[in-house]
């Protein structure tokens, strides 16, 4: 049975409750809206593995939450939900990144269908980590702190765990600061100073004991945000 987290924003209430409770049946686990404005601060501040999307939304419209999903989060597979004469909208959805579509009416085997497609053709989320190994030591996340091989010791905020372990897990790939105000702080892009997190980076390095001049753990891409450099010793959550 699938463990995975589906994101239904749709506004009619009865086809809504009919794609929840199909999902539902199958073994996924659903979170839904039924307005525009409400599905985009969940697209943006949820973690979830496929987002059904309906276009014509009260409130903000789909095809401006679907714009703003691929800002924060390039890869998360994503079907529209389009009433059978929208055909410039489907276009336009396609267009603006969406995997695929459904046109209204649809039955639920189709439905199901083409969510398991996606779901099958799209990347698996990145292996957590509970654990790291620096140069200088081994920082571990439950524990919140670095340990570094000259016995001393560096404790790490709430944040700085959430902040460091996204990174790791994203290890190799440049993240943008929207995408971490999203995924780390969880609020919208436009709701904090992109300046907290290069606040929240500069004493990680501090700790990390990273060269701030010249970073060899948390990488500046300039242009887009942060990296972690990635090593070969992360170790996963309940890996040996």
């Amino acid at each position: 049975m699938s463990t995975k987290t589906i994101l239904t924003i749709e506004d009619d209430h009865a086809i809504r409750r009919g794609i929840v409770d199909s999902l539902v049946y199958m073994g996924y686990h659903v979170l839904e809206a039924g307005n525009g404005n409400l599905g985009h601060e969940m697209a943006v501040r949820h973690c979830y593995d496929l987002l059904l999307l309906d276009l014509v939304l009260p409130g903000m419209c789909g095809l401006d939450i679907l714009r703003a999903v691929r800002e924060t989060r390039p890869t998360q597979p994503v079907i529209i939900l389009t009433a059978r004469g929208e055909e410039q909208n489907r276009v336009d959805g396609l267009r603006a990144g969406a995997d695929d579509y459904v046109v209204k009416p649809f039955s639920v085997k189709e439905l199901l269908a083409r969510v398991e497609a996606v779901l099958r053709r799209s990347p698996e989320r990145p292996t957590d980590v509970d654990e790291i190994e620096l140069e200088a030591g081994v920082c571990n996340f439950s524990r919140r702190e670095i340990r570094f091989r000259d016995g001393c010791r560096s404790c790490l905020s709430e944040r700085e765990v959430e902040l460091l372990r996204y990174l790791a897990i994203n290890a190799g790939r440049a993240i943008g600061r929207d995408e971490l105000l999203a995924n780390v702080w969880r609020i919208s892009p436009d709701g904090l100073p992109t300046r907290t997190i290069d606040m929240h980076v500069a004493r990680l390095r501090e700790k990390l004991r990273d060269n701030i001049t010249k970073p060899s753990i948390l990488l500046t891409v300039r242009g887009i945000g942060y990296m972690f450099q990635a090593r070969d010793s992360a170790v996963a959550v309940g890996e040996a």
